[in-house]
Parts: C-alpha cells; structure tokens; sequence
C-alpha cells in the first residue's frame, strides 16, 4: 500500500474541518440564509467592495449561471443590491446591504458559542500561530486556480 504524503494527509484533515464547519455552520443558518449565500455575504464583508457577479462566481469557483441564481435570492431578500458599474455601463456592481450585512453578523453569532470552545481547547495562541500555514495555502492554491 502506498503511504500518503504529509501534503495529502494536511489537505484531508483541511477537508474534514471544511465539511464538519459547514454542517455546524448550516445547521445554525438563519433567515433562510443557504451556506453559499452566506460565503458571498461573507465574502464582501471581509473585501470591503463591490465585485461583478463574474467575478465573485470566479472567486466562489461556481458557474455564472448558479451565481446568478444565489445572488438573485439575496437581493429578493435584501440582503445585496446591484449597482450599475462606473467603468462599464453593461456591467453591475454587488454591495452588500446593510440589512445583508446584519444577517451576516447574526449567522456568525450563532456559531460564536463553537468558535469559542474552539479557542478555549486550542487556545489563542496556537490558533494565531496556524494562521500565515494556512494563509499562505490558500495563496498558494488560489494563484493556481486555472490550473485545476
């Protein structure tokens, strides 16, 4: 039998956090907020600016189409509006609203309490710690998005 290499085992045990954070994180939702419509919520808190639905399908790796679709359920929501592009009359920007933007800060809310025996086992410190390891797979990965 082949040994997995320590790149492999780090990516599987990455996996396993992503899909047992997604079901803690699913299951808490509110306000009939799906996990992707959270990640854009999400998304352009942390970029502080508007995106293009392209570019926000791009950096969610989905298709135009079920961007599309995710972004038109959370502007029926208000949750994001659509604003014509400066640059590019044909194009539209996405902002989050501020109602958007409260939704967001509540699904957070409703993970806190697990966010904080996460820190409370792990500890502060060894959290910081992990941080630029995994920031920098993450640069890593998204420079070779294409490739994939």
């Amino acid at each position: 039998m082949m040994s997995e290499s320590i790149a492999f085992q780090f990516m599987t045990e990455i996996g396993i956090i992503h899909q047992l954070g997604s079901t803690v994180m699913e299951r808490r939702l509110t306000d009939g907020l799906t996990l992707p419509q959270f990640a854009v919520l999400n998304h352009l808190v942390r970029l502080g600016h508007q995106q293009s639905s392209v570019e926000l399908a791009r950096t969610m790796q989905v298709t135009k189409a079920t961007m599309s679709s995710t972004l038109g359920r959370l502007e029926r929501k208000g949750f994001v509006s659509h604003n014509p592009d400066p640059s590019d009359g044909r194009s539209r920007r996405i902002a989050i609203t501020a109602k958007g933007r409260k939704v967001r800060d509540r699904a957070i809310m409703a993970v806190a309490p697990h966010i904080a025996d996460i820190e409370k086992e792990i500890g502060i410190n060894a959290l910081k710690n992990g941080l630029p390891l995994l920031k920098k797979i993450r640069t890593l990965l998204d420079a070779r998005r294409s490739e994939a």
